[in-house]
């Protein structure tokens, strides 16, 4: 068959456009999350970045490009991955690989645009923007180099939950430890996929350019990325994939049976209890590396009085963020055990399985990841960060790790896979990352209070970093999120297990 025209390929393009809006959800979300990062994030990070030793109000800019780079990359990880025996059938049918891996990516380029010009415009009404070439070019420039890892990742990585945390880990990694939020010197971060594009784009001279200079390099990255992506998608198009069954059984043995099949499937999934190990201890083993030496000042309570100690930083740094570690991956966990299992559970209900028990056997599965997250963040912290009292302090993880865990259980149903997968990703950055932060503030304000991981943040910094338990009021106000998102997970789950699958 002869190479079909370029027509053709933009017919293509936009059925795979019209097909990724079919769910209004995805578009709205597409659009929202990096308003709501730029807007909310910009300012705090920035002041992060002076704390750890960065450019400071470069990062506001920077923002913009780390919104639109993520979205760029999960969107065309989806577009990848989900379509692959659509694709198949389409090749098989005589379609050239290369027209259809250019229409995945055109499609991909006009997602990434989407969510760049949502970036851009809440950048621009928030603080302006002051030289709107060079940061409209390196917002595009990070766009379409996470649009080449999201198609890499999607190539290689089969299970959604794998290919969602080695992205958001490669993003992590780029993110906090790069030149803008880091120091723009170290050699050790020179490797990072948007280093010298951020460099460029925040107009900060790295001086290591060599004779290409940071833009020659970041272009290179960009480039290079997207060739390696198309080259890598095309040759491996007819990849298949597989399935698998489930069986049912009786009141307690449907949970055990239920329980030991869904850890069996997961078995099958080495990498993602890789993952769920090695990613809180890079990210948790980093934090305390890059952490500069100097105190800060923390607004708790100790024996029921307000006190506001000071700590040098190295110390407690690392502790502080464990649990935004392991609350994304929690959030994750939870939103796919589930939402990948839901066809098998809808068959198993209307074969007889009882609901209570598919949800039970599901959590179980949900709290066996969610547990080995917790202790591989927990064993590293250990080695650089010593809490005042062991046993809060990893109850308090416990506790953000199932109410993120359960968040992520009601998102499935609520948003689907890939607008599920944003959320999941801005709630606890946002919760955690910016609102609770001890790093950023003596205390949090009074939007990140009504916050799901404000009751249990307080009562890790309090097993963190004080002798006494006196968080009382905020350990029943994480209880009580705990029980309410436990209520709505259940409702939520009923409903889509009685549904039959199409």
């Amino acid at each position: 068959m002869t190479a079909l025209p370029l027509a053709d390929t933009a017919v293509f393009v936009r059925r795979f456009l019209a097909d990724y809006w079919r769910n209004p959800v995805n578009l709205l979300v597409l659009v929202l999350v990096p308003v709501v990062f730029v807007v909310v994030a910009a300012g705090p990070m920035a002041d992060a970045a002076k704390l750890l030793g960065g450019t400071g109000l470069s990062v506001e800019t920077a923002t913009a490009g780390w919104a639109a780079g993520f979205l760029a990359g999960i969107a065309m990880y989806f577009q990848t991955r989900a379509a692959r025996a659509a694709d198949r059938r389409l090749i098989l049918a005589g379609l050239p690989a290369p027209r259809l891996v250019t229409a995945r990516l055109l499609t991909g380029l006009a997602l990434a645009s989407l969510a760049a010009a949502a970036a851009l415009f809440a950048l621009a009404t928030r603080s302006g923007i002051d030289e709107p070439g060079r940061v409209i070019a390196g917002t595009a420039m990070f766009a379409v180099v996470y649009l080449a890892i999201g198609a890499l990742v999607g190539v290689l990585v089969r299970s959604p939950v794998n290919g969602t945390v080695l992205i958001l880990f490669v993003w992590i990694v780029d993110v906090f430890f790069g030149p803008a939020l880091g120091s723009p010197d170290r050699i050790e971060t020179r490797w990072l996929p948007t280093h010298f594009v951020t460099l460029w784009m925040v107009d900060l001279p790295s001086r290591h350019g060599g004779r290409l200079g940071d833009l020659g390099w970041g272009l290179t990255w960009t480039l290079g990325a997207l060739v390696i992506a198309a080259l890598v998608v095309t040759a491996t198009t007819r990849v298949a994939h597989a399935r698998h069954r489930t069986r049912t059984g009786s009141v307690v043995d449907q949970v055990v049976a239920g329980l030991r099949m869904g850890l069996r499937d997961y078995r099958r999934n080495p990498v993602l209890w890789v993952l769920l190990i090695v990613v809180p201890v890079i990210f948790i083993w980093l934090s305390k590396v890059i952490t500069p030496e100097q105190t800060t000042t923390l607004s708790l309570v100790e024996d029921g009085r307000p006190v506001t100690p000071t700590f040098w930083l190295p110390d407690v740094h690392a502790g502080t963020m464990t649990p935004i570690a392991i609350a994304s991956l929690a959030a994750l966990a939870g939103l796919f055990i589930v939402l990948d299992a839901r066809t098998g559970d809808q068959r198993l209900a209307l074969a007889g399985f009882r609901v209570p028990a598919l949800l039970t056997a599901r959590l179980g599965v949900v709290a066996a990841a969610v547990l080995l997250t917790t202790a591989a963040s927990l064993v590293v912290t250990a080695a650089v960060f010593d809490a005042h009292q062991w046993g809060v302090f990893i109850a308090a993880n416990l506790l953000l790790a199932a109410t993120y865990a359960l968040l992520g259980v009601c998102l499935g149903p609520i948003f689907g896979r890939v607008s599920g997968v944003f959320i999941a990703f801005l709630i606890p950055f946002l919760d955690l990352g910016i609102g609770q932060s001890p790093m950023l503030r003596t205390e949090p304000p009074a939007w990140a209070q009504a916050l799901p991981g404000y009751g249990a943040y307080r009562v890790l910094l309090d097993g963190g970093l004080t002798d006494h338990f006196d968080e009382t009021g905020p350990l029943l106000l994480g209880l009580a999120w705990l029980a309410v998102l436990g209520v709505l997970a259940t409702v939520l789950f009923r409903s889509t297990s009685s549904q039959r699958s199409a």
